[in-house]
């Protein structure tokens, strides 16, 4: 190669080093910035089996840098603990046993110190590790590292979620954060959009930056005229649905999901209560009154499938979604604006809410999974989930993008997850 193509080529590797570096401490501060207002008792709790404790996050996602980058990348590296491998793998069985996913609020130890020690003495070992990485190892670890940095940031927005459960939980009902503005109280009329049928190509052959392994292939599918909502369904309007007997017609239901309220006996969304007569919700912010403008939240696909049939109307295909979030900007409200809840407005197919879709979560036409333990990541789950598109008010805005494929069991409902109506034309 001639020096100054050299030059150039070491130049240019040099700036990715400083920009992976840079994205790196920026991301692993915001885990922190977002357990900054948690006292110590906080970062303890489990409230179901799904969550986990905030110090369970923080000492996972960092055990994934340790273990595939530093471990895998460096013959003679030892762990900071061994021990840690076992508390704090998550589903990785190519890598070791794990402690029980719903025992994790039993860890008591570590402590929260030792786990911020932690985390700090990892930082330094990966910059460290960034700095020093040979040229022929560039490719593969800075992937791995910035699949690492889009786990990390799952992670972030399950620490919003985890923590909401585990406040709602405590019979004081304690308030994350105190609000930084007013609710709005206006939301605009719900209007049609109608769709275009044919072939269509969805997903990603990954040539414009990072995207998980689910996203991909590209490859063609095909479309049916329809019409998309405007906006999401909002609290008012799903009370309409409750108000009609919704939770207790059978024949809105899919046989799964009417088994499965008659079991929790659910009469209303998550973090709803009724005090004599009013509406309340619970937020990050404490409970409030509900705000009727704003969109229903953290509603299952059974409820959100058993108010499109009352409605008239169904969800939408991933693909239908896809196809309209890709004529469009990513832009909505994320969790860069501070509100921690969905807001009244037209629009919305980014932030505010995951949209529940009709699609199962399967494997997209000669998907192949990353090799060796990262294929564990998204494959091995393709199986009884469904795909939820667009993002929500907890989501990083630089996470999110068109062909970003999240998933969920269709009872889960502690996530940020909406409704949005389709229908065919």
């Amino acid at each position: 190669m001639p020096s100054s193509l050299k030059k150039n080529h070491q130049a240019t590797a040099e700036i990715s080093r400083q920009k992976l570096i840079a994205d790196y401490i920026r991301v692993r501060n915001i885990s922190l910035q977002i357990c900054a207002p948690l006292m110590a008792d906080d970062y303890q709790i489990q409230s179901g089996i799904e969550i986990s404790p905030p110090k369970w996050h923080l000492a996972h996602v960092t055990w994934f840098f340790e273990t595939f980058l530093l471990e895998a990348f460096e013959s003679e590296y030892r762990p900071i603990d061994p021990q840690y491998s076992y508390l704090f793998n998550s589903y990785y069985q190519t890598v070791g046993a794990m402690h029980a996913r719903a025992k994790r609020g039993l860890l008591s130890r570590p402590t929260i110190e030792q786990v911020f020690h932690y985390r700090s003495e990892i930082d330094k070992r990966i910059v460290d590790f960034i700095d020093n990485l040979d040229e022929s190892q560039w490719k593969q670890a800075a992937f791995r590292l910035t699949l690492g940095l889009h786990h990390e940031q799952q992670h972030q927005e399950l620490l919003f979620m985890d923590i909401k459960h585990n406040f709602w939980s405590n019979p004081l009902k304690p308030s994350y954060l105190e609000r930084s503005q007013p609710a709005m109280k206006m939301t605009g009329k719900l209007d049609w959009e109608e769709r275009p049928g044919g072939v269509v190509q969805i997903g990603t052959n990954n040539d414009d930056g990072f995207t998980f392994d689910n996203e991909k292939p590209r490859h063609q599918v095909w479309l049916e005229p329809h019409r998309l909502s405007s906006r999401l369904i909002t609290n008012n309007e799903f009370l309409d649905f409750m108000e009609d007997g919704g939770y207790s017609k059978s024949e809105l239901w899919l046989s799964d999901g009417w088994s499965h309220i008659q079991n929790t006996q659910w009469k209303s969304p998550l973090y709803w209560e009724n005090h004599d007569g009013l509406w309340l919700e619970f937020t990050l912010h404490g409970l409030e009154t509900m705000n009727p403008s704003a969109p229903v939240s953290h509603i299952s696909y059974y409820e959100a499938d058993a108010y499109a049939r009352w409605a008239g109307k169904r969800l939408p295909s991933e693909a239908e979604i896809e196809t309209k979030l890709l004529e469009i900007p990513v832009t909505g409200h994320f969790s860069e604006s501070g509100i921690f809840h969905p807001q009244a407005g037209k629009g919305q197919f980014y932030g505010s809410l995951w949209e529940w879709t009709a699609s199962p979560y399967l494997a997209y036409p000669r998907f192949k999974p990353l090799e060796g333990s990262m294929g564990e990541y998204n494959g091995k789950f393709m199986c009884n989930q469904w795909v939820l598109r667009g993002g929500s008010c907890v989501t990083p805005e630089d996470h999110i993008r068109p062909t970003y494929r999240n998933f969920f069991y269709p009872h889960d409902r502690w996530q940020f997850s909406g409704i949005r109506l389709a229908d065919d034309l």
